[in-house]
């Protein structure tokens, strides 16, 4: 099983996961169909399923251009809001694609209908993968836009907290850096941060961050470290869950970007839609 990673809009991951046998191709948040089409070919893969974690725009707004160019590609969600559904999965739910495997996972709070999908390979010694979406980052978790802190909790310390630890984790934006320099903040004197946040701002800046793996983020992700004293004394809460409230509202003022490009602009830039105009007369 080999997993592409492929950057698009601002800040976003579109990943390309190939079963090398028979050269199939599962895509996860296909949200620039151009970019995706041109890794297909170039990797000469056919594409069988999109998996989406949850329906916003950055993740999903390929799916209607795909399902019309590949007559018969299947579309897996747990949300009636994304496009091109064709088959609706539940918590728990396991697909079969060739010798990958794929286990649904349930996780609602960054929308109501967010699904994040553990991966794995029949006979291979490779570690699994999870592809988090905007549940869980390197470093950080997703903004509860359609949920709570309880459910947050449950979805890090119940749902993914609990996968094997060599699990590699695939998420759905690059945002490392900022989510690291929180938690120094919040931890500044955890060494694991600073190791993995002067890694994260090595030379090469385009370089992605991902994947992580399980156990490290319970080294230095606050978000999955709400029991230690640190982060209760950061928070002066105690309570897990009221902990991880507190961490979320303080990481959602926490140095916002600066003049964040528009994001349907972007879109426009990795479909394509300029070239005319850069072209060079």
């Amino acid at each position: 099983m080999k997993v592409k990673v492929i950057s698009v809009l601002e800040d976003n991951y579109m990943y390309l996961v190939i079963e090398e046998s028979t050269r199939h191709a599962l895509a996860v948040d296909a949200a620039v169909p151009k970019r995706l089409l041109e890794i297909i070919r170039k990797e000469d893969v056919v594409l069988k399923a999109i998996l989406t974690t949850h329906h916003h725009w950055d993740h999903a707004r390929g799916n209607e251009e795909l399902a019309q160019l590949l007559p018969g590609l299947q579309v897996f969600g747990a949300d009636e809001r994304i496009g091109a559904l064709t088959h609706r999965v539940s918590h728990g739910q396991e697909l079969s694609f060739g010798t990958i495997r794929v286990r649904c996972l349930f996780t609602p709070c960054h929308t109501s209908g967010h699904m994040c999908y553990f991966m794995w390979e029949d006979d291979s010694p490779d570690a699994p993968a999870l592809f988090s979406g905007d549940t869980l980052f390197v470093g950080g978790c997703g903004q509860f836009f359609e949920g709570t802190a309880e459910q947050m909790y449950t979805n890090l310390t119940q749902i993914l907290g609990t996968l094997p630890k060599d699990t590699k984790v695939f998420c759905g934006h690059e945002c490392t850096v900022r989510n690291l320099k929180f938690a120094l903040k919040v931890e500044p004197e955890n060494e694991v941060v600073k190791e993995k946040l002067a890694w994260a701002k090595r030379d090469d800046e385009d370089l992605p961050t991902v994947p992580s793996t399980l156990q490290e983020e319970f080294l230095y992700n606050p978000f999955l470290r709400v029991t230690e004293e640190a982060v209760q004394r950061f928070t002066g809460r105690t309570e897990p869950v009221e902990v991880l409230r507190a961490l979320r509202s303080h990481r959602d003022t926490f140095k916002k970007p600066k003049e964040r490009p528009n994001p349907q602009a972007m879109l426009a830039f990795d479909w394509g839609l300029f070239g005319p105009f850069l072209e060079k007369k």
